[in-house]
């Protein structure tokens, strides 16, 4: 017993110090020339058109179903005029970014290591390399660029449909209109609440992308590693995602509610 905890934490710091290598790499690799613009807007917009759909199923769902949940409980205590605020601050700081990242980390982090294991075990990154290519540059800096920008985009799409679900929900129980119940989510909502979830889903995006070319770049034991890169991205990458969040929370609890 003992033996194999400690095999798993040599395997754990081994892991950790790669994984903090292959970030360094891609900071240096970053802002060497040439930039690969063309692979850099191909990946985000298939990042993008492939998980719209889903992320804004997803959001509306969570706006229904938040809203239905809360609506009966505060209707005991006279306070259902609060639901729009209350809804409205809860997706955008803490429900929305992280249900949309754990999604994408899903849709996106399985799908890049599943993509860039098979080009590693089918030998294609080893081929780029032997033509003069930077496999590393290529594959992997445009994908971690585009996660980190398109996953805010997502994460505020998705934001935005889970509002409009929960007005509708509004709308057939209580009567409210479309502008009233808007007006009382932009009301009460501040800076306070916007800019650190903005500035986490850019750290979420990177995560995903971070997570799940490091997996797939350096997948092994043939074929069969793909399924392995593809699932220990997921796993990895969502535990990563309650990490950065605690941290986020911690420190706006710090620097937003002086």
């Amino acid at each position: 017993m003992i033996k194999k905890l400690q095999q798993s934490f040599t395997v754990f710091l081994e892991e950790t110090g790669e994984l903090a290598y292959f970030t360094g790499r891609f900071f240096r690799e970053t802002f060497k020339r040439p930039f690969e613009w063309k692979e850099f807007l191909r990946q985000c917009y298939n990042m993008g058109n492939q998980s719209l759909l889903l992320v804004g199923v997803t959001g509306f769902i969570i706006g229904l179903v938040f809203t239905l949940q809360s609506r009966p409980t505060l209707q005991q205590f006279g306070a259902v005029s609060w639901i729009p605020s209350m809804v409205g601050i809860s997706i955008i700081r803490e429900i929305g970014p992280i249900i949309t990242a754990l999604i994408c980390a899903g849709k996106i982090g399985s799908g890049i290591g599943a993509e860039l294991g098979s080009m590693r075990v089918t030998e294609q990154i080893d081929a780029m390399e032997v033509s003069g290519t930077n496999p590393f540059k290529y594959l992997v800096v445009t994908r971690i660029l585009a996660t980190t920008i398109m996953l805010p985009i997502l994460i505020f799409f998705g934001d935005a449909i889970a509002i409009y679900g929960s007005f509708l929900v509004e709308n057939i129980k209580g009567g409210v209109s479309f502008l009233l119940y808007f007006n009382e989510v932009f009301k009460h909502l501040e800076f306070g609440d916007l800019i650190p979830a903005t500035i986490k889903s850019f750290f979420f995006g990177f995560a995903i992308g971070l997570v799940g070319c490091f997996k797939g770049y350096n997948c092994k034991k043939g074929t069969v590693g793909v399924g392995l890169a593809a699932n220990s991205a997921v796993v990895y990458t969502s535990m990563l995602l309650f990490i950065i969040d605690f941290i986020a929370v911690f420190l706006t609890d710090i620097f937003f509610d002086l």
